[in-house]
């Protein structure tokens, strides 16, 4: 009887000696250790006339497959800073980012689109990727359409899906950010 019992034991801890030395390992994902860490900007220009004067204007590069330029104004008017809640929204054969302005945002932004309807945005924005380097880049240049009252700007953006989360998640903890140190 006792050669039985010694002899199952003896199985039982082959097994779970295999069990744990042989199981199933599996492939890292390749994150940021802190996702909540990664920051954004986003500057919002004007564009300005034509016709480029060196101290107050510049050309922006829009588009990386097809680029053409558009003549800004140096000085952002909007920055992550006036910005309450950025996502990435999905639309039929795509996506845009949309971002809800602060009551101060709002207000620039509806002062901004009410008189310069027809012209354009240029939208800049940096931002840490997932694989720990550093972007940056013209995202986009929309035409004003008419007065934006509500706080809400939407475009799609010249990025992947991955890169607009990543500029999102930057945006929102950027306004968070903001938000916890202006409160003192």
């Amino acid at each position: 009887m006792s050669i039985g019992r010694s002899r199952f034991n003896i199985y039982l801890l082959l097994s779970l000696w295999l069990a744990l030395a042989g199981g199933c390992q599996t492939k890292p994902e390749k994150k940021t250790e802190r996702p909540e860490k990664m920051l954004a900007t986003l500057r919002i220009h004007l564009e300005a006339d034509r016709e480029p004067t060196k101290d107050f204007t510049t050309e922006a590069p829009i588009y990386r497959a097809a680029p053409f330029k558009v003549t800004i104004e140096k000085e952002a008017f909007l920055t992550e800073a006036n910005l309450s809640e950025a996502r990435v929204v999905d639309e039929l054969g795509g996506f845009r980012i949309q971002l809800q302005f602060d009551r101060q945002g709002s207000w620039i932004l509806e002062e901004y689109t009410t008189s310069n309807a027809g012209r354009r945005f240029a939208l800049f924005s940096t931002w840490e990727a997932r694989d720990t380097k550093k972007d940056g880049r013209w995202l986009s240049a929309p035409v004003i359409p008419r007065r934006i009252s509500n706080g809400i700007l939407s475009f799609t953006p010249d990025a992947t899906r991955e890169e607009a989360e990543d500029i999102v998640l930057g945006l929102n903890n950027s306004a968070k950010k903001h938000k916890e140190d202006s409160k003192w």
